[in-house]
C-alpha cells in the first residue's frame, strides 16, 4: 500500500514471522506501522469457549492495526501469521512525522480503513441477518468482487477460516458449501471452492 521506499526512507525496519507466530495481542499498545511484504496475517479473537472469529486476512502489500495506532487505543485482536510473514514495521512517531510529510498516503489509508468498515458492516449484518448460506455467498461474491477476477474464482480459503469469518462452525460450512454445490450457486473441484 505505501511505497516501500517511502517506508524505508522514514526508518522502516524488516521483521519476520514463523508460521503460528504472534505478532502482537489483544489489548497491546500500538507501537508500529505493520505492512506484509509476502505470507499471510490474520487478525482474531477468541470467545470464552475457545472459538476463533477471525477479524480480518491480509497479505503481499496490504497494512493491518492502523485503527489501533492512529487512534491511540490498545490493539482489538490478536495479529498471528498464517504461513511464514515478512513485515515492513514504522515506529509510531515516525510514521506520524511520514504522515505529516506526506499527506496524500493519509488519503491512501482512509480508503483502506473506509473499506475495512464497509467490510465489518456488512459481516455484522449477515451475521445478525442470515442463514448460513446466505452468509457464505456474500463473503465468497465480496471476495470476488475485490479480487477484480471476472472469470471464475478460487477461493483460497480453508472451511475452517470461512466459518471463523462469517461467525459459524466449521461443520455447518462444509454442509451448507455442498448444499450451495447441489443448487450450482458454486463449484468444488478438489478440495477448492470456486465461484
Amino acid at each position: 500500500m505505501i511505497d516501500e521506499k517511502i517506508l524505508r526512507k522514514f526508518g522502516a525496519v524488516e521483521k519476520r514471522l514463523e508460521k503460528g507466530e504472534i505478532l502482537f495481542l489483544e489489548g497491546n499498545e500500538a507501537f508500529f506501522y505493520y505492512q506484509i511484504l509476502s505470507g499471510v496475517i490474520k487478525m482474531n479473537n477468541y470467545n470464552e469457549n475457545g472459538r476463533e472469529m477471525i477479524q480480518g486476512l491480509f497479505t503481499k502489500g496490504q497494512s493491518f492495526g492502523e485503527p489501533a495506532l492512529l487512534g491511540n487505543f490498545p490493539f482489538p485482536a490478536n495479529a498471528e501469521a498464517v504461513e511464514k510473514a515478512h513485515l515492513i514495521c514504522l515506529e509510531k512517531s515516525l510514521f506520524f512525522e511520514m504522515l505529516k510529510k506526506c499527506p496524500e498516503i493519509s488519503i491512501q489509508l482512509l480508503e483502506v480503513i473506509s473499506k475495512r468498515l464497509q467490510f465489518k458492516a456488512m459481516i455484522a449484518k449477515e451475521i445478525s441477518g442470515y442463514e448460513a448460506e446466505h452468509r457464505i455467498l456474500t463473503l465468497l461474491r465480496y471476495l470476488k468482487k475485490n479480487s477484480k477476477q471476472e472469470k471464475e474464482f478460487c477461493v483460497n480459503m480453508t472451511r475452517q477460516t470461512i466459518a471463523s469469518l462469517i461467525g459459524l462452525r466449521v461443520e455447518t460450512v462444509i454442509r451448507s458449501v455442498n448444499e450451495l454445490k447441489q443448487k450450482g450457486s458454486l463449484k468444488i473441484k478438489g478440495r477448492k471452492i470456486y465461484i
